[in-house]
């Protein structure tokens, strides 16, 4: 499955360290090879549908799955008290 930045968290990326924005990043290729099967700290968002989160650290990645077109799409990275507005 295709791994898709969106503009608002690229932005959330760029203003973490450099390791903890490599880190999160090889998580969420890892969780694109294979987005069904069991990830640690993912959870899926209710009231959406395919929408999930990644928890790592204080860090959120909020992201979907577009089973038509085969993407995964990071909308939103952040703070845990910020991610969710």
């Amino acid at each position: 499955m295709e791994l898709m930045i969106e503009r608002a968290a690229l932005i959330g990326l760029r203003g973490l360290p450099t390791n903890r924005a490599q880190a999160l990043m090889e998580r969420l290729k890892r969780i694109a090879a294979n987005p069904f099967s069991y990830h640690a700290n993912v959870e899926r968002m209710t009231g959406y549908k395919d929408a999930f989160r990644l928890r790592q650290g204080s860090l959120r990645a909020v992201y979907r799955i577009d089973r038509s077109t085969q993407k995964m799409m990071v909308e939103k990275i952040a703070q845990r008290a910020g991610v969710y507005k």
